[in-house]
């Protein structure tokens, strides 16, 4: 079956919804759901039931692309800075050094057991270098799993940062691939190029963007997020125009806007959660339609052994001697190393070879793709296990909501109390986002001369106001006190 515009929506939907329904039950099976939209659009391929031919790279990249700006954008928004500050060295050390390191291991054991040169071998493991943060996320992020200590954050910041690193040096050795005569010295300037553009654009995009979201009034609420993927192509597309990172800039934009003050911010992280799912799926998707299994299977040998050298020996390296400088107890390495999911992200990469049309890109593509295959499958399926025997996991019991699960549920174990706004209380006459609100409360509604209000970030406080505001807890209602300079409640 050829796609058409007749049938493209009836054949999308059709697989959308299969995958919707298979991720309901995927992990009642100890399945990871990505792996699942993966096989579904395999099955749905040339060489499957489905019959559906899609066999266009370009496409499937920029597919990839604009699926991957709303995956780290989503994961930006809900990084906890508070959270992520104990370990932010740790986590920025692993997303540059250990991406690095990785891509030079492996990509030295390509080199010594394949015909491959060394900047072949190298590009190669530049592609499978970084975690994915599809992965990643959506399975830290699942019910199934809570994590002892700074864990949690420390593979989410990782996950969500490394990226870049790997997109960089995927460029840089397919640049040597095809420009045999230049040397490793000539990607340097690159590099640097890349990194520090994209980090400065990154951070200048968010105060922008904070600025726009807050100042602008818009008529009706659902434009808010309209508004804000706007912003983030802008700072993707705007970024890469001027030579840096893009993937880097939009990450450390939604990290910014996720601990700011911002109008209508619950409507902003729940559209952004529902965004980045579908986008997981429709990324997983037509990379299980790109590729052909009739072709993976004579790389299944020399995948396997690359994909298991990866796990074993190149992603420890590369979390041990990243780690080496900081205090960390030997388990959590250990787990740290075993959470080096491959997923979407290096199948993506993988399409810069193709439309290169280097030599060995088709072969590196496939390999590319069973590394990912055996890497959510291995790694994917064990991440309890591995939790429980490293002694990492928290028990049953033990797991809490965060601050963001309370603010976007309707948790009805909440504490509430009332604040009385008195004439001389400074938050008179304030919006509600220049309060400076602690992120873990959060103003339900306002009783306004005898009637109820329910408030947005532009709602101005006024005298005699009384506030009803839940937090998670009782102490927080004291930084609610200093937010509101009032020390009056009802």
């Amino acid at each position: 079956m050829n796609l058409t515009i007749e049938n493209i929506l009836l054949v999308g939907s059709l697989l959308l919804l299969i995958s919707i329904f298979a991720g309901k039950t995927s992990y009642k099976f100890g399945v990871p759901t990505l792996l699942l939209f993966l096989a579904i659009g395999m099955l749905a391929g040339s060489d499957g039931i489905g019959g559906i031919h899609f066999d266009d790279p370009k496409l499937a990249q920029f597919i990839g692309i604009v699926s991957l700006n709303f995956i780290l954008f989503s994961g930006g928004l809900d990084t906890n800075f508070k959270a992520v500050k104990p370990i932010l060295w740790e986590g920025i050390t692993l997303s540059t050094l250990g991406v690095l390191l990785t891509a030079v291991s492996l990509g030295t054991f390509v080199w010594l057991i394949t015909d491959f040169t060394i900047y072949e071998s190298l590009l190669l493991g530049s592609i499978v270098s970084s975690t994915d943060a599809a992965a990643v996320f959506s399975i830290l992020r699942s019910k199934s799993l809570a994590l002892k200590t700074n864990l949690r954050p420390t593979l989410e910041l990782e996950s969500g940062s490394n990226d870049p690193m790997a997109y960089v040096l995927t460029i840089a050795f397919l640049t040597l691939v095809i420009n045999q005569d230049q040397s490793f010295i000539s990607i340097i300037p690159m590099f640097l190029q890349q990194m520090i553009l994209g980090g400065a654009a990154g951070f200048g995009f968010g105060l922008l963007s904070k600025y726009i979201i807050n100042k602008i009034k818009l008529d009706f609420e659902g434009l808010y997020p309209v508004l804000v993927i706007t912003l983030m192509f802008l700072t993707f597309s705007a970024t890469d125009f001027l030579g840096g990172n893009g993937f880097l800039a939009i990450y450390i934009c939604a990290v910014y806007l996720g601990n700011q003050d911002l109008i209508h911010k619950k409507t902003i992280l729940k559209m952004f959660d529902g965004l980045a799912w579908l986008m997981q799926i429709v990324l997983f998707l037509t990379l299980g339609l790109l590729v052909f299994p009739s072709q993976i299977i004579p790389y299944m040998g020399i995948g396997l052994l690359i994909s298991l050298f990866l796990i074993v020996i190149a992603r420890p390296i590369g979390v041990f001697i990243s780690l080496m400088f900081f205090k960390m107890k030997l388990r959590r390495r250990f787990y740290i190393s075993w959470v080096g999911l491959r997923g979407a992200v290096p199948i993506v990469f993988a399409t810069y070879p193709l439309l290169a049309g280097i030599e060995k890109a088709n072969m590196i593509f496939n390999i590319v793709f069973f590394i990912s295959v055996t890497s959510i499958l291995i790694q994917g399926t064990t991440l309890t296990i591995i939790a429980k025997w490293l002694n990492v996991g928290l028990p049953e019991e033990a797991k809490k909501l965060t601050a963001t699960d309370l603010l976007l549920s309707e948790n009805s174990k909440a504490e509430m109390k009332e604040f009385l706004i008195n004439s001389d209380c400074l938050a008179v006459d304030k919006k509600i986002v220049e309060l400076g609100f602690p992120k873990n409360a959060i103003i339900a509604m306002i009783n306004r001369d005898d009637s109820y209000i329910i408030p947005n970030g532009l709602t101005v406080i006024e005298a005699q106001d009384i506030l009803i505001v839940l937090a998670d807890r009782h102490l927080v209602f004291d930084e609610v006190y200093k937010a509101l300079r009032t020390s009056k409640t009802l």
